[in-house]
């Protein structure tokens, strides 16, 4: 399962259910919650967040708060059709590591993960 932030564009999700993955979009079921919510509301759902948002890495690094994963894209300049690829094949190639994982996709195509142990709880 996919919880995508409020940020990701419309041929990311549309891509990522092509391909078959469970996306559920905040703008659809929680629209302006906060960043926590949205945390809350992942592991609720057992969801890995993808966002735009880097403030999620404050969340879960430095706060410890619970999660299942975090994808974050930093893909400013790249067209949505790319963006929609990129994210599809990162899913795709190494959705296994992204589990427990703070995982940061650059423009330039280069993925980050680091691995991370989520505490229990909200």
């Amino acid at each position: 399962m996919i919880l995508a932030d409020e940020n990701i564009a419309a041929p990311i999700l549309e891509r990522l259910r092509a391909d078959g993955a469970a996306v559920m979009h905040v703008a659809e079921i929680a629209p302006t919650i906060s960043d926590s919510e949205v945390l809350r509301l992942a592991a609720e759902h057992n969801a890995i967040v993808l966002t735009g948002d880097k403030d999620f890495g404050e969340l879960i690094v430095r706060e410890g708060c619970a999660h299942r994963g975090v994808v974050l894209l930093r893909l400013a300049g790249v067209p949505y059709a790319k963006r929609a690829e990129m994210v599809s094949a990162l899913f795709r190639e190494c959705g296994a590591e992204l589990e427990g994982a703070f995982t940061v996709l650059s423009a330039d195509g280069r993925v980050r993960i680091r691995n991370l142990t989520p505490k229990q709880g909200p």
